[in-house]
């Protein structure tokens, strides 16, 4: 009995590292999205210029990129407690700066460098290496719900915000933020266990150098395949889909009310994909169904070229793209595990989602300047269904298994 009442506890121990992450990346996430809620109301109360707040937001991403790698490389060797609570305690710093200022260069400094880095550090592949080590079944589930958060938390926070924002004062949205941020920072350092690598693991960290180790995952040609793919998923979806769509849908006639619910369904589709492809992570060939959600990602912009007037394919395309968007992710990080090392999966990772980025700024811009270049959409859509294809054909070649196990890497 008191055998199952230890594993029973460890079991549920698992589950809160679960909750736990879901709950800090959908604050972090949620916090990381305010800026086009509040961008109108900042205008006119404040003063500040679109172009302020723009550039802000491109500044925080800039700050986040180069942030992530050093996050992976920090829960590989510290274990994600430290790094979590880190980046909740400089987010919830940044909102309450930003709940007390009128001035525009505190607003830069709270939300492109202070909160920034609290971003850089909740990210989701600190908390799919977290859920990684913690589970020895069952793990591609567990990461799609924990990571899950990124997305699917927003539709309780967001629209809280948005409330709040308008029946009171903006300032009240980022004061609840940085409380909530707060609540979430004490969960961590109450319940998620300060793990370190495991013992076989945390043995071999102080041998390593940064240079060692990216000279480890630069020889992994898997790395290179993951990367290049994730390069590519990063056109399509945050530069192409998150940029683009709604100005494409105004773009072709759809009233603001009808676009915004089409990408709603989308977004709301997105938790039940990472959720489905963590199940199914672990229950079938990996790179066979991460280039299949690939694949099929790429064909469904092809309901985009006929959408026009066609409101049924516009919806269409939310209902399929929404699956197939995020879905990728918990894939992505079981393969990382096996194929690069569970030693250096946070670097790795945090080097794979900076690929991310820059293919998100490139799918951001050549999708303005492809529109610019012909004055219509068929080659933004058509690009992203070759890119998409590509990708999906790179990850075709890896194994499900490599030769020899790469657990204890």
């Amino acid at each position: 009995m008191g055998v199952e009442r230890r594993a029973g506890r460890e079991d549920a121990g698992r589950w809160i590292t679960v909750g736990l992450g879901f709950l800090t990346l959908a604050v972090a996430f949620s916090a990381r999205a305010t800026l086009g809620l509040m961008m109108t109301t900042w205008i006119r109360e404040l003063g500040w210029s679109r172009g302020l707040i723009s550039g802000t937001a491109a500044m925080a991403l800039i700050v986040m990129a180069a942030i992530t790698p050093l996050a992976g490389r920090l829960v590989d060797r510290q274990g994600p407690r430290t790094v979590l609570a880190t980046g909740l305690l400089l987010l919830a710093i940044g909102c309450f700066l930003l709940a007390s200022t009128s001035s525009a260069w505190v607003f830069v400094i709270a939300f492109a460098i202070v909160a920034a880095i609290g971003f850089g550090l909740i990210a989701t592949h600190v908390v799919a290496t977290s859920v990684e080590r913690s589970f020895e079944h069952d793990k591609g589930l567990a990461m799609g719900i924990a990571t899950s958060g990124s997305t699917g938390g927003q539709f309780v926070i967001l629209p809280l915000i948005a409330y709040i924002l308008a029946v009171s004062s903006w300032r009240w949205s980022f004061l609840l933020l940085g409380l909530a941020s707060i609540a979430v920072l004490a969960g961590v350092l109450r319940l998620l266990p300060a793990t370190r690598p495991a013992p076989e693991l945390r043995a071999q960290v102080p041998q390593t150098t940064l240079a060692q180790d990216l000279r480890l995952i630069a020889g992994k040609p898997a790395f290179h395949i993951l990367l290049w793919s994730y390069v590519l998923c990063g056109y399509a979806t945050t530069g192409i889909v998150e940029t683009h769509f709604l100005p494409y849908a105004s773009f072709c006639g759809f009233a603001p009310l009808t676009s915004a619910t089409a990408y709603g369904v989308l977004s709301a589709l997105n938790l039940g994909g990472m959720v489905l492809a963590g199940w199914l992570t672990d229950r079938m060939n990996r790179p066979l169904l991460l280039g299949a959600i690939y694949i099929l990602r790429g064909l469904s912009f092809l309901l985009l070229t006929r959408a026009t007037g066609s409101t049924e394919l516009l919806f269409l395309f939310a209902l399929v793209f929404g699956l197939v968007d995020y879905s990728t992710w918990p894939v992505t990080a079981s393969l990382a595990a096996s194929h690069i090392g569970r030693r250096v999966m946070g670097l790795s990772l945090g080097l794979i989602l900076t690929g991310h980025s820059i293919g998100a700024a490139l799918g951001a811009y050549l999708g303005g300047y492809l529109f610019d270049l012909s004055a219509k959409y068929e080659w933004v859509w058509l690009s992203s269904v070759g890119l998409s294809v590509l990708a999906g054909s790179l990850v075709l070649g890896l194994r499900d298994r490599p030769k020899a196990s790469m657990a204890a890497a």
